[in-house]
């Protein structure tokens, strides 16, 4: 998987136009949370997007859904995943890949818990013109 990753990351990127800084779209993310696009190409009726998304200790990317299907590979720090009961659905460290489903019945939020930044290699493949996240409201959970 790791491989496979790092090959449509690489594709994509290749593909793409390096392009600048941004800020994460899944609200309310935390203080500091923050995405740097790396490419974005569209083949058909898909977007590909690679982004790099950093996320300091203590903070979160909020709850969100998204409209395809996401997957990431972390570079630095551990992903602490949380599904929209409330349960972790996951821990990631540093070399591990994550992979999130579409749809809005896959409601879910990535936290630090650690005390280093979060950096994420992520790559978005979602219906041409989709946002890269769809926000919603926090589903009841305590943690945050």
């Amino acid at each position: 998987m790791r491989t496979l990753l790092r090959s449509a990351i690489a594709g994509a990127v290749a593909a793409g136009t390096l392009l600048t800084c941004g800020t994460a779209h899944a609200t309310p993310a935390g203080p500091g949370v923050t995405a740097r696009l790396i490419s974005q190409t569209t083949i058909g009726d898909t977007d590909y997007v690679v982004r790099e998304i950093t996320v300091p200790p203590g903070q979160s990317t909020g709850w969100h859904y998204h409209d395809g299907p996401v997957y990431g590979y972390v570079r630095q720090g551990t992903l602490t995943h949380f599904h929209s009961d409330c349960a972790q659905d996951g821990r990631y460290r540093a070399g591990q890949t994550v992979r999130e489903p579409s749809g809005p019945d896959e409601v879910h939020l990535g936290a630090n818990l650690g005390d280093t930044p979060l950096v994420l290699d992520v790559l978005y493949v979602l219906p041409h013109g989709s946002p890269y996240a769809e926000s919603v409201p926090n589903p009841g959970c305590s943690f945050e």
